[in-house]
Parts: C-alpha cells; structure tokens; sequence
C-alpha cells in the first residue's frame, strides 16, 4: 500500500515550520515514529524557504511510504542550482543543515524538480529543484 501526503506552503520561516508541523501531525496519522522524520523535514523545509526562496513561489512538501520506506521531498522553485552539503565555517550559525540530513537520513540526494510545479492558483512555475531524503 502507498501512503503520501502532499502540501505547498509559503517559502517563509512560518511555512518551514508548518511543514514540520503538518508533517509530524502525518506521521503520527500514519503511526510512523516521528523522528528523525520530522527533523528532516525541519531542515529541507528551512533550506527551501531560506535557499531555495523565489518570491510570490511556493515550496512543496511530500511525504510518501512505500514499502516500508518513507521518502520526504521538498521542492523549491529554484532551478538555477541544486543545493550541495559544505563545510560550516568554526562558530558560523548556518551551514550544517544538509549534513544534519545527510547524518539522519538512509540516503539523501538532490536533483531537478518537476517542470511545471502549480502554486495553488492554477498558475505553473519554472523548473525547481528538489532535495530528499529516505
């Protein structure tokens, strides 16, 4: 059986943290175990609103189980360049949240998104960039 759970949200520090929100409240429905779910969808929600921002574009969150397996994707609107882990800087406050994904995650990748993403509105945006982790 296939489970999934899809949702756009607004590239914004509140559309972050509603993502992780909508998508503990999901993984409790589905009776999965919360973590480390739920902190990587913390940090891929944050990458795309902080990163991935275009404005008046929103962000997709998707969650699906297959198998056993759960795969969380979050699609930004950015398609100019995929996002890459990089070493912090000593004492910077950014920069480690892909590597807290690749530390939790079983695997995690980004690729191109879908061509033609739609925004709520019926209106479709250019090709995006997408960040997963399973």
């Amino acid at each position: 059986m296939i489970q999934n759970f899809s949702v756009l949200l607004s590239p914004t520090p509140r559309g972050a943290r509603l993502a992780r929100l909508l998508a503990t409240e999901q993984l409790r429905s589905w009776g999965l175990p919360l973590d480390p779910a739920r902190l990587i969808v913390a940090e891929l929600a944050n990458n795309a609103a902080t990163h991935g921002r275009v404005p008046g574009r929103n962000f997709r969150l998707l969650l699906y189980v297959v198998g056993g397996t759960l795969r969380i994707e979050v699609t930004d609107t950015r398609g100019d360049r995929l996002p890459h882990r990089r070493a912090a800087d000593e004492g910077a406050e950014g920069g480690r949240g892909l590597a807290l994904v690749a530390a939790l995650a079983d695997r995690w990748g980004g690729r191109p998104g879908p061509a033609a993403p739609q925004d709520g509105v019926g209106r479709s945006h250019p090709p995006g960039r997408a960040v997963t982790g399973t």
